[in-house]
């Protein structure tokens, strides 16, 4: 796993500080047997989200998700489907507690197909747990839009935009 200085963003950072990036990346909801999804607790906002993260040069997003789950939680996933696409700029834009600025467009996927147990696997987590849709903790606002998209590709069998 590459330490933030060595990732294409880390790099990327050098060149242009603090300023407004535009951040290709994918978020993935894992659903349990049980009907639960996976959350993971960040570190750098205390809040719950998805897993997930940015594209390195090079990766398909679909690569970018399978890797970034490996890296936070220990799983391994399979048989990923896409639901929906988040870009909406007044939800996925961030700035970070040391001043840096992204505006994220994620590919969400989803998946049934797992293995191994999910556990803190990295510093970018607190706590890794199952939720039920119905009963979610507080979450980071672009993360609960995702889970709402993914009840609502449910319902409707219909790709979200977000």
């Amino acid at each position: 796993m590459p330490d933030f200085a060595s990732s294409y963003l880390g790099q990327l950072r050098k060149l242009v500080g603090t300023r407004l990036l535009l951040v290709p990346g994918a978020r993935i909801v894992i659903e349990h047997p049980s009907r639960e999804i996976l959350l993971q607790r960040r570190s750098d906002f205390g809040l719950w989200g998805l897993p997930g993260g940015n594209a390195e040069d090079g990766e398909s997003l679909e690569t970018t998700a399978v890797r970034e789950i490996a890296e936070e939680t220990g799983l391994k996933v399979f048989d990923l489907k896409p639901f929906g696409f988040g870009c909406d700029p007044g939800i996925e834009t961030f700035t970070f507690n040391n001043g840096d600025r992204c505006q994220y467009f994620v590919l969400n996927f989803y998946t049934r197909s797992f293995s191994g147990s999910p556990r803190v696997a990295d510093t970018e987590s607190t706590a890794i747990d199952w939720f039920r849709i119905s009963h979610l903790p507080d979450m980071l606002p672009n993360m609960q839009r995702s889970v709402e998209a993914y009840a609502r590709f449910l319902r409707t069998g219909e790709f979200q935009m977000i």
